[in-house]
């Protein structure tokens, strides 16, 4: 009995102390949306920023030998004049984007999805551009709120959050006499339940900052709103908000349009700088 009391303790310990290396940065992301909180970052940025420049060469080559990377050369040369116009005002959230490698791509598939890794690296699928028949404007929605998930670092602290629920699991589990199969089957479930791609908060923050990138660069905010009707309209409505990590299309679209009038000035200053 005090034996496995004394594991128990042990293994809290130095949960504890695994935990409380974990750096709390209180990040804001400038602008004028201002987003801040604070952020659990274990892992440094650069190491983050290697792996997805390693797993992002890895797609592209993944893509090129399936026939199926910038095949529309039309389509690929849009993409990067929107994206370049947007990346021109990443300084205004963090002045460090602007040394970043960034590249952007496209992806021939019909599914609908757009990511921007760590470090700046973007891919856009055909399917999201063709099916939802995107403008310019909206096209500059989707890749802005890509772009905020790069400029806040979600991966980054996605990654940290994975990798301390490893280490509680491991400290906790070894010392308490788990199986290594338990352990296993533990770490799945964790994964599966805490870890998803992106938080809500994650989501919203992208909003925001995507919609205040998509202004600064002259593009007309409200488009924004018609890229989540058209979402919601090719997905046959949305389920329940508690069952998606994300905000339900409706919630989606009030916030949205909540932050349009404080971002339009900026959409109307750039209108008068083009």
């Amino acid at each position: 009995m005090m034996r496995n009391r004394w594991k128990r303790w042990l293994g809290g310990a130095l949960l504890a102390a695994a935990l409380a290396s974990c750096a709390q940065v209180v990040t804001t992301s400038g602008g004028a949306v201002g987003v801040n909180r604070s952020q659990s970052m274990l892992l440094p940025s650069r190491d983050v920023e290697q792996m997805s420049a390693q797993a992002y060469a890895q797609q592209l080559q993944q893509a090129r030998a399936a026939g199926r990377l910038n095949t529309d050369a039309a389509l690929t040369k849009r993409v990067r004049l929107i994206s370049q116009r947007l990346i021109a005002q990443t300084p205004a959230f963090r002045p460090d984007a602007r040394n970043w490698r960034w590249e952007v791509n496209v992806l021939t598939t019909d599914d609908m999805n757009a990511y921007a890794m760590a470090g700046g690296k973007i891919m856009v699928y055909t399917g999201i551009v063709k099916r939802l028949k995107l403008t310019d404007a909206e096209l500059a929605a989707v890749l802005g709120h890509e772009i905020s998930h790069a400029l806040r670092e979600h991966t980054r602290e996605n990654m940290s959050q994975a990798y301390m629920q490893q280490v509680g699991l491991s400290l906790v589990g070894v010392l308490a006499g788990f199986s290594a199969d338990q352990l296993k089957l533990a770490s799945m479930v964790t994964d599966v339940t805490l870890n998803k791609p992106h938080s809500r908060t994650m989501e919203s923050e992208a909003d925001v900052m995507g919609l205040e990138l998509m202004a600064r660069a002259g593009y007309d905010p409200n488009a924004a709103v018609n890229v989540w009707q058209k979402m919601q309209a090719a997905g046959n409505g949305s389920g329940p908000e508690f069952l998606s990590t994300h905000p339900s299309g409706p919630t989606r679209i009030r916030d949205l349009q909540a932050h349009i009038p404080q971002v339009w000035p900026l959409y109307q200053a750039a209108g008068r700088k083009a």
